[in-house]
């Protein structure tokens, strides 16, 4: 009876993708959760200092993402996930080594160690200098890290594709990207606490070093299912019921190792997917990055409060919803009898509306602080749960060969769209905060944020609008 059942190894996979999301989240969230307390006083950085550190971090990221999709295809899932997180554990780690380097380049001594380098810094009279090489080598860690951390998605979105059928992929993909939330849980409940009490190198040192510790499980657990032991053939042919069913077409010949870029802008298929990163994923970063400083500009309620700490918390625990948002499509698939891709499309016009939930974040934020947390909550998990859906569609269209190159694409135009967003968002609330601007009955900052959270409100429907307009139908793609 035993060899007849299904065996379910393809979960032990999906757990070590959401094991190496979450310290994605992890390793990215150190120096936002060190810098003002910690670092900064020792380097004497400004605002705007830390603002060209992120900003840059967010162009090598989404430039990264083109080139990391191409670079996992190439390698395939098994070395390209390894290379990947390699190099960001590596990156991670070098920013603890930024003090005694820029204390090897002013004073010339090298051989220090990180309480050495501080004293060293502190005799330095030069503040500009101290600035200037310890950002430009700050930068130089996040370059790697960025580097590194764009290779995640487009490796996590091709193993799915490799271990489940379609019909699964945004279930999975939903539970593997629930490690990002699980990340911005973790991270300000233990990444300070390290910093406290054993300084903010070893914050970078210890969470850098979570990403080798993950490189021995994926070497030892991922093998082709074709070709893992762990796979029984009742699993295997539930794997590949696609095929059976014919509605997946044949990989890539074997001698043709990757998707063109000139190739995979001829599809309409990634035009869709393209927009639907661009104007989407630039919300989420906007609720990752600003949330804290709206509770504190807005309701003077800061981070560093049990207050407002629990209110960070509370806000991103609810985003874990977005687990439901990967069932949904299976619910339609099975239940209705839509194929993969119509189920899909039906579950992101449902979660494209809870989005507009944050139209009334400023009008009932009078009220109570909670009734906005909430509410962006809800909308972070509608976001999620759009996320996991839209990975997805590549694999309804596209052979499994090119689907890192698809994701990388598609991470390029979301990192495009996260930096204009946060960048204007910035822009906006310093005028609006200056002029006392005016706008649908708020002022200042509060207008400022009001626009903000409008577009957010309206982004995803737009998005599934054009996306449906470009791929009305499933087609699969012969290639």
């Amino acid at each position: 009876m035993n060899q007849t059942k299904q065996s379910k190894y393809r979960w032990t996979i999906c757990s070590l993708l959401f094991f190496a999301t979450t310290i994605n989240y992890l390793d990215r969230q150190v120096l936002s959760l060190t810098w003002k307390d910690f670092i900064s006083p020792e380097f004497h950085w400004t605002n705007n200092d830390y603002g060209n550190i992120t900003a840059l971090f967010s162009i090598f990221y989404a430039v990264s993402m083109l080139l990391a999709g191409r670079f996992v295809d190439w390698m395939d899932t098994k070395k390209g996930f390894l290379w990947a997180i390699g190099i960001w554990s590596v990156g991670a780690v070098l920013h603890a080594f930024c003090g005694i380097a820029t204390s090897g380049i002013i004073t010339g001594d090298w051989f220090v160690g990180f309480e050495g380098a501080k004293h060293a810094i502190e005799k330095v009279e030069d503040v500009g200098l101290i600035i200037n090489v310890s950002v430009t080598l700050f930068i130089f860690a996040r370059f790697v890290l960025a580097v590194g951390e764009a290779g995640n998605f487009p490796a996590a979105i091709k193993a799915t594709a490799e271990y489940f059928p379609k019909k699964d992929r945004a279930l999975a993909t939903s539970i593997f990207n629930a490690g990002a939330t699980i990340g911005a849980l973790a991270a300000p409940l233990s990444i300070p606490v390290i910093a406290k009490y054993y300084g903010w190198e070893m914050s970078f040192i210890i969470i850098g070093a979570l990403g080798f510790v993950w490189m021995g499980f994926w070497v030892f657990y991922y093998k082709k299912p074709d070709a893992n032991p762990k796979v029984n053939a009742e699993e295997l042919a539930y794997i590949n019921q696609d095929d059976q069913l014919q509605v997946q077409v044949e990989a890539l010949p074997t001698d043709e190792k990757s998707l063109s870029f000139a190739k995979a802008f001829s599809y309409k298929q990634t035009w869709a997917f393209v927009f639907g990163k661009f104007m989407t994923d630039g919300v989420w970063w906007f609720y990752l990055f600003w949330m804290p400083a709206y509770l504190s500009e807005v309701y003077n309620i800061k981070s560093s409060d049990t207050e407002g700490q629990l209110a960070i918390f509370i806000l991103y625990a609810i985003t874990l919803l977005s687990i439901f948002g990967g069932w949904l499509p299976t619910f339609f698939v099975d239940k209705k009898k839509m194929n993969p891709y119509e189920g899909r499309m039906r579950a992101m016009l449902i979660f494209a509306f809870f989005p507009l939930l944050a139209l009334l974040t400023q009008p009932l934020g009078h009220i109570s602080y909670w009734i906005p947390v909430i509410i962006i909550g809800i909308a972070g998990a509608a976001h999620q749960s759009w996320s996991a859906n839209i990975f997805s569609t590549i694999g309804d269209s596209f052979p499994k060969k090119a689907i890192a190159t698809i994701t990388g694409i598609g991470g390029l135009a979301g990192g495009v769209g996260a930096t204009i967003i946060n960048k204007s968002s910035g822009l906006l609330f310093d005028y609006s905060s200056k002029t006392q601007m005016k706008f649908m009955g708020f002022q200042g900052i509060e207008a400022g944020y009001f626009i903000i959270f409008s577009f957010c409100a309206v982004a995803y429907l737009i998005a599934w609008v054009v996306m449906k307009s470009l791929v009305p139908k499933m087609k699969v793609i012969n290639l």
